[in-house]
């Protein structure tokens, strides 16, 4: 048994060294090497801050700023900021409560929301829907009541914090945008064709505008 034992205790250190600490050690570098941004969350700053990351969605509400998609994940603090450094309109996405509705195309809620109970006045259980969200967005961009709307602007992504909206949408929030700004829309239809990013590997997915890099964009204008 003592021949058994000891080249297995052997073994059980050789491993534990080679693949607990040595593997970890050599990818941690390899990481930080070739590929610091990425391994370290691909984080966007501005004057020595960090204000976001270009992975994660942000929520803004100003019109002054593009506006992500609708999420089902819920709001912490606020972790943005404008170009200048001071406190931004953007909110974190929850991490911890990241993901889609879980909602069928057909289900109800989804197409038409939820009504608040009347019955329980100090709490709002009302819920937006597709067709709820779809009249907000023309309110608040402005367009005719038969506008379609882009599918991204009124439902939400699988993860809950995509950091990306269609052209289209961005197309759409252009005008409304100009306006809060004072500045032509020329101007923001530029910035919007400069942060456009093209499919993943060329041909996986559409073209899509990351809104926070988007916006802090915006706030570099004179």
């Amino acid at each position: 048994m003592r021949r058994q034992l000891l080249p297995a205790l052997r073994m059980m250190v050789v491993f534990t060294v080679v693949l607990g600490l040595g593997y970890p050690v050599v990818t941690l570098a390899a990481a930080q090497l070739g590929f610091k941004h990425q391994a370290d969350g691909s984080l966007v700053t501005r004057n020595g801050q960090v204000v976001g990351s270009s992975l994660l969605g942000q929520t803004f509400t100003s019109d002054k700023y593009f506006q992500g998609r609708p999420s089902a994940a819920g709001i912490t603090a606020s972790g943005s900021t404008d170009a200048s450094g001071q406190a931004g309109d953007g909110s974190d996405l929850s991490l911890s409560s990241s993901g889609g509705s879980n909602l069928g195309p057909t289900n109800s809620t989804l197409l038409d929301g939820v009504a608040d109970d009347p019955s329980t006045p100090d709490v709002d259980e009302s819920s937006p829907g597709v067709a709820q969200r779809v009249q907000a967005y023309r309110q608040a961009n402005g367009l005719s009541t038969d506008q379609p709307v882009p599918v991204d602007a009124v439902t939400s992504s699988g993860s809950g914090v995509d950091p990306q909206i269609s052209v289209a949408n961005a197309r759409l929030q252009a005008n409304r945008v100009a306006k809060a700004r004072g500045i032509d829309v020329s101007v923001v239809n530029q910035l919007i064709d400069q942060h456009t990013q093209g499919r993943s590997l060329g041909f996986l997915g559409e073209e899509g505008v990351n809104v926070l890099a988007l916006n802090l964009a915006l706030d570099q204008q004179p």
